[in-house]
C-alpha cells in the first residue's frame, strides 16, 4: 500500500509574512530550507493556488501544506552490530565503533552507520536527506564514542537547532603527544581546508571559526590523556587543533604519526548533553573507552 501525504491546513492571523517565514514559524517539524522547497515543487497552496517561498501571506489566507512521504533511497539496510544506548520514539542514541562511516560516501557506497540505523529504525528513512536520513552531526570514521540521531522530522529540526545554537555538549577523550603547557585553555584558531592537500584540514586565514576547550586529565611521560569539548563543529577541529599546538592525537597518522600503542587515532567521544526535542526534558549520556583504546593507558600507567 503506498503511504499518502501529510495534509497540513492553517489560517493566518495577524500581520504579514512571506509564505516560507509563516510556515517555518508553524508546527510543521520541517526546517524553512524543507518548506522552501516543498512550496517550489507545488505542494503548498494559498487560498488553493501554487505560490512561491517570497509570496506575501496575509490575514484571513489559506495555506495548505501537504508533505509527501518520505523518498525511497538508494541507501539499503544492512544487518549492522551498533551498541544502542538510549532509544525512544523521537531519537537514538548509539555508541559508534571506530572504522564504521556515518554515512555511505566515496569509497563506502554501503556498511555504514546509515545503513545500521535502517534495519534498525526503518521509519527513519528519508528524515533530514535521503543519503544522511536522522543524521544530526557526525564522527569521523575512526573516531568512536556517542552520537545521537533523529527518528522523526520534529526531532531532527529541533536537535539541528540546538546543534546550531551551540547548545549541545560534545566531550571527547584523546590521547595526545607530549602535554600542554597550561593544564587547561582554549584553542581559538579558524580551520578550513588545506590549500594544497585537499584531504586534509588545516588552520587557515579565513577558514571557519572554531573553538576547542581542553584539560588535561592525565599526565604520562611522554603522552597525556585530555578530555575536550567542542564549542563549534568543524570537520577534524580537535585533530587540527591539538596538532596545531604541539600535541597531535596518538595514532593520527594524516596530522601526527603512526603509534604502537593504538591502530588509530585515539579520540573517543565520551560525553553527549543535549535537550529531548519533544519533553524539552536535558538527557546526558557518558560512554567508557573502547577495547582497542583502554589498553593502550593501562601500558602508559605501567611506565
Amino acid at each position: 500500500m503506498t503511504a499518502e501525504a501529510a495534509v497540513h491546513e492553517f489560517r493566518v492571523g495577524a500581520g504579514e509574512s512571506r509564505l516560507d517565514q509563516y510556515l517555518a514559524g508553524q508546527d510543521t517539524g520541517l526546517t524553512r530550507s524543507q518548506l522552501s522547497r516543498l512550496i517550489t515543487e507545488g505542494q503548498v497552496l494559498v487560498n488553493g493556488s501554487p505560490s512561491k517561498p517570497a509570496n506575501k501571506v496575509r490575514p484571513g489566507d489559506s495555506v495548505t501544506l501537504s508533505v509527501p512521504p518520505p523518498r525511497l533511497t538508494g541507501v539499503v539496510a544492512q544487518d549492522i552490530p551498533v551498541s544502542v544506548v538510549y532509544q525512544d520514539d523521537d531519537l537514538v542514541v548509539i555508541d559508534k565503533p571506530a572504522g564504521l562511516a556515518v554515512h555511505p560516501g566515496p569509497g563506502h557506497p554501503d556498511t555504514t552507520l546509515v545503513n545500521a540505523l535502517l534495519a534498525m529504525c526503518p521509519d527513519i528513512q528519508g528524515i533530514g536527506g535521503e543519503i544522511r536520513p536522522g543524521i544530526v552531526h557526525r564522527l569521523d570514521k575512526d573516531t568512536s564514542g556517542l552520537m545521537v540521531v533523529a527518528k522523526t522530522h520534529q526531532a531532527h529540526t529541533s536537535l539541528s537547532a540546538q546543534i546550531k545554537a551551540r547548545e549541545v555538549t560534545k566531550g571527547y577523550l584523546a590521547l595526545v603527544e607530549g602535554t600542554p603547557s597550561s593544564e587547561q585553555g582554549k584553542v581559538d584558531v579558524p580551520v578550513g581546508r588545506h590549500p594544497r592537500r585537499r584531504t586534509r584540514m588545516a588552520v587557515v586565514v579565513g577558514g571557519k571559526e572554531a573553538r576547542t576547550s581542553y584539560k588535561v586529565r592525565e599526565e604520562f611521560p611522554g603522552h597525556s590523556l585530555v578530555e575536550l569539548y567542542l564549542e563549534t563543529g568543524r570537520t577534524h577541529q580537535i585533530r587540527v587543533h591539538m596538532a596545531h599546538i604541539g600535541h597531535p592525537l596518538v595514532g593520527d597518522e594524516l596530522y601526527g604519526k603512526a603509534s604502537p600503542l593504538v591502530d588509530r587515532h585515539f579520540l573517543h567521544a565520551f560525553h553527549l548533553v543535549f535537550n529531548h526535542p519533544t519533553s524539552g526534558e536535558p538527557l546526558e549520556f557518558q560512554t567508557a573507552l573502547p577495547g582497542d583504546l583502554a589498553p593502550a593507558l593501562e601500558e602508559l600507567r605501567k611506565g
